[in-house]
């Protein structure tokens, strides 16, 4: 795909980082970088980011909305409610604001193209992370229906959805001892971004990055919300504390089946020999009963389980195609 060449207006919080950024983007590829520093959480700043930006007479042919952050633990008792109300302003509220300025002026010019960053989280729910996943969330509904509005104009609309990818998100949350941090070492944010731009720049809708992603996805339609909620935890729960719950579960069902040995065995040692053989017999009757029944179960749902899986399969195969 031949790659249009874009001046840029970069906004970020920290000015050293979005000038040494910018310098880097002309030197490489001799284009002009406009840099804003704002931070986004402040109520006003997307209002602030268009003025300036309209102030230096410069028209937004593309607006791509990366901006975001998260914040991990137990929501009820554990993070911090200034930091998630600055997630949603961020996420949310300055991702609404300049969407609604410059696709105003999109509209009217009838040409112009919009980036969302969306998320795996946009479709799958994510404890340990709830706002933030809420917000992706919001930030796929929220495309959806403006696609809808605009359909007849020239202004397309893309949401990028990738899963955990190889930035400095997971330490910002306090999210790095955690599976979900060890996948992202495996996925470049370069490759992400040549994903989300090359289906930016075709117009499409929506893309999924990975195919491992595109599964994760497919699965979630398939399976219950409580289902697909268990799932995303368990890839983002901590490694220590997830380790401790599977000794904790293994000890407690060691304990509790040392305990039933234990009540049967005084159980048994109370019986004379006469009730001792009878209670021998039918617990031989009760044995073959059981094994009859086993047998018989497990073939059913050995049967359910190969339809099932095949039909889940044949899902997934044509998501990734």
């Amino acid at each position: 795909m031949n790659h249009t060449r874009y001046n840029l207006v970069l906004v970020a919080r920290n000015e050293d980082n979005l000038l040494e950024l910018g310098q880097d983007f002309e030197e490489q590829f001799g284009i002009k970088a406009t840099l804003i520093t704002k931070d986004l959480a402040g109520d006003e700043a997307g209002q602030q980011v268009y003025d300036e930006v309209k102030q230096q007479d410069i028209q937004v042919d593309v607006l791509v909305n990366n901006a975001g952050m998260g914040e991990y633990g137990l929501f009820a008792t554990e993070t911090d409610l200034q930091k998630e109300i600055d997630i949603i302003h961020i996420n949310v509220v300055a991702l609404v604001k300049l969407t609604k300025l410059y696709l105003k002026d999109m509209v009217q010019g009838n040409d112009g193209k919009i980036l969302m960053l969306g998320s795996v989280a946009s479709v799958i729910p994510n404890p340990l992370m709830a706002v933030y996943g809420a917000t992706k969330s919001f930030t796929y509904s929220f495309s959806e229906a403006l696609r809808n509005e605009i359909k007849e104009t020239n202004v397309t609309l893309t949401v990028l959805m990738p899963g955990a990818t190889d930035t400095d998100f997971f330490n910002k949350a306090g999210a790095m001892n955690t599976k979900a941090q060890e996948k992202a070492r495996e996925t470049p944010a370069a490759d992400v971004a040549r994903t989300g731009y090359d289906a930016l720049m075709s117009g499409k809708d929506k893309v999924i990055h990975g195919a491992a992603n595109k599964a994760s996805v497919a699965m979630a339609h398939l399976l219950s919300d409580s289902a697909s909620a268990s799932a995303a935890r368990r890839e983002i729960e901590d490694k220590d504390q997830e380790q401790e719950s599977h000794n904790m579960a293994m000890s407690l069902g060691i304990a509790a089946l040392a305990v039933a040995g234990l009540l049967l065995l005084s159980a048994w040692n109370r019986q004379n020999p006469v009730q001792k053989e009878y209670t021998k017999a039918g617990y031989r009757r009760k044995a073959g009963s059981l094994k009859n029944t086993a047998t018989n179960l497990t073939d059913d749902l050995a049967d359910k389980a190969k339809s099932t899986f095949e039909d889940v399969r044949k899902s997934v195969l044509n998501a990734v195609n």
